[in-house]
């Protein structure tokens, strides 16, 4: 398979959707929204835009259990009735209202890959005694009526909402960037929503890439907010970046702990917001690209910010790039598949996902004929055959006794006799025949055919290559005529990678007669 073939992101290992939708219910800015859905009621008055009648505020703060007196708590509240409008928990009543929610309208939020990129609007009121009225939402039997895929839905509503939030200034620079008639100057703002909410979503990305990358999980999945405030301003290619770039840097990660801290109460990431003691510190130090700020070691480096995505995030975040068109694969999907389909697709897995999604194909079948099939799927000449064989013998290394028939049934195959000997042998089986010496080149030259193509810049494949070929008296002059398609570029392979330079020339003169008995 090509490398222009493969996956762009490697597969995701999510919960279940019952686990997700119960840290959905969780996340405590969408269970403030589900309890202000609760407590509308026939007093519940709300302005045109929607927004519930500030005389209402201190009432709804109580509701949540916050302190009504308190101008953070009623903001808190506010952002909760915002969300339960947005997700249809609430639905507004009254001709004469026009904002988000009026008449069964679209709500707002973001699409998948976006925020919406129309023009924001300065505050409004919609004046004394023009308030409507607002009702609970029929979406909010869902909550606990809904089966876990309906609840997943509701909060990935209630993400595109915050998302698009979060990629808004400030309301203090809003204020500042009003014009004599009430509307937003946004060349004085220097704001572009469409600018914005793309960088938002690229920083997501890069830090779903991070969080999925083989490791990622091992690693705690947390990433320090200067690297991903590099990955999206440092240029690539750039070893030292500049002084200009690394004050861009140092503004990006404000603008990310500001981003950041809005998206932690949905549930989207954990974050350990920039310690405000570092700010003070450091006016003239600017992050270091990639690996934080420069001097600083990893303690150091964890003050300038981290951040995880949660197993919900990364949910979240996996369904609005599928939406968005982007390949997102998830561990588990391919259960119900064929065994072409999944020798296929895990040839582009890290190991640990290729590992973790075999064994869950293998799960409820009956080994000795997913076994079979895997064997068959695994036959070919293709370019990407070996590492499909490669993969096949991952999957039966998962395997029990029971396979044992279906593996001694494909002993006399040129394909994968050996394949099959070397699985019998490991298990210490009897009467395994020996491997004809044709066979032994040909198994050769396919295991470092599917090394290549899965990391043909390891650092372990010139210890293969010196292993396969030190018990082989004459190793080279024999392995040119096996008749495997990827002889020749193995040979080649070998010639650069080769450890001992008397084989590496051995290679390359052995790659030359491949090459030529091919014309």
């Amino acid at each position: 398979m090509s490398a222009e073939s493969r996956s762009i992101l490697p597969p995701v290992r999510l919960p279940s959707d019952a686990e997700l939708a119960r840290e959905a219910l969780g996340a405590p800015l969408f269970a403030r929204a589900v309890r202000l859905a609760r407590w509308v009621g026939p007093g519940t008055q709300v302005d045109g835009n929607g927004e519930l009648d500030p005389a209402q505020l201190p009432e709804a703060a109580a509701a949540l259990g916050l302190d009504p007196a308190d101008e953070d708590a009623r903001a808190d509240a506010s952002q909760a009735w915002r969300v339960a409008l947005d997700t249809g928990l609430v639905e507004l009543t009254g001709p004469e209202l026009t904002g988000p929610g009026a008449g069964g309208a679209e709500t707002g939020g973001s699409e998948a890959g976006g925020a919406e990129t129309g023009q924001a609007q300065g505050p409004q009121s919609g004046g004394a005694g023009e308030f409507g009225g607002a009702a609970a939402g029929e979406d909010l039997a869902l909550v606990t009526g809904g089966a876990p895929a309906e609840v997943l839905d509701l909060w990935l509503s209630a993400l595109d909402a915050v998302l698009a939030d979060a990629a808004v200034p400030e309301l203090d620079d809003l204020v500042d960037a009003l014009d004599q008639g009430g509307t937003i100057d946004f060349d004085r703002l220097d704001w572009n929503p469409q600018r914005e909410a793309d960088f938002l979503d690229g920083v997501l990305g890069n830090l779903y890439l991070l969080t999925v990358a083989e490791g990622g999980a091992e690693r705690g999945g947390a990433v320090p907010l200067p690297v991903l405030a590099a990955s999206m301003v440092v240029p690539d290619g750039m070893a030292r970046p500049t002084d200009a770039v690394l004050e861009q840097v140092s503004d990006a990660m404000m603008r990310l702990d500001d981003q950041f801290r809005q998206l932690e109460p949905i549930g989207l990431v954990e974050y350990r917001p920039v310690d405000e003691a570092v700010l003070a510190e450091t006016d003239d130090e600017e992050p270091a690209a990639g690996t934080g700020p420069r001097g600083l070691d990893a303690e150091e480096v964890s003050r300038y910010g981290m951040v995880r995505l949660t197993p919900l995030g990364l949910y979240g975040l996996r369904a609005r790039m599928r939406e968005a068109g982007i390949g997102a694969p998830a561990v588990g999907e391919l259960a119900d598949k064929g065994a072409d389909a999944l020798l296929d697709a895990v040839c582009d897995y890290p190991e640990g996902a290729a590992q973790a999604e075999i064994e869950q194909w293998l799960t409820g079948r009956e080994l000795p004929a997913a076994v079979a099939e895997l064997l068959a799927a695994a036959r070919g000449a293709d370019q990407g055959a070996p590492l499909r064989r490669l993969r096949c013998q991952q999957a039966l290394a998962s395997a029990g006794p029971a396979a044992e028939p279906a593996v001694r049934a494909v002993l006399d195959d040129p394909e994968l006799g050996g394949l099959a000997r070397v699985w019998l042998a490991e298990r210490g089986a009897a009467d395994v025949p020996a491997p004809a010496g044709a066979m032994v080149y040909w198994l050769t030259v396919d295991t470092i055919a599917a090394q290549l193509a899965t990391d043909p810049d390891a650092d372990e494949l010139p210890l293969l290559m010196e292993s396969l070929t030190a018990h082989h008296t004459g190793f080279f002059d024999q392995v040119w005529r096996v008749e495997h398609p990827a002889a020749g570029e193995v040979l080649e392979a070998m010639g650069r990678l080769h450890p001992d330079k008397k084989a590496a020339k051995e290679a390359r003169k052995a790659a030359y007669k491949a090459r030529s008995r091919r014309i």
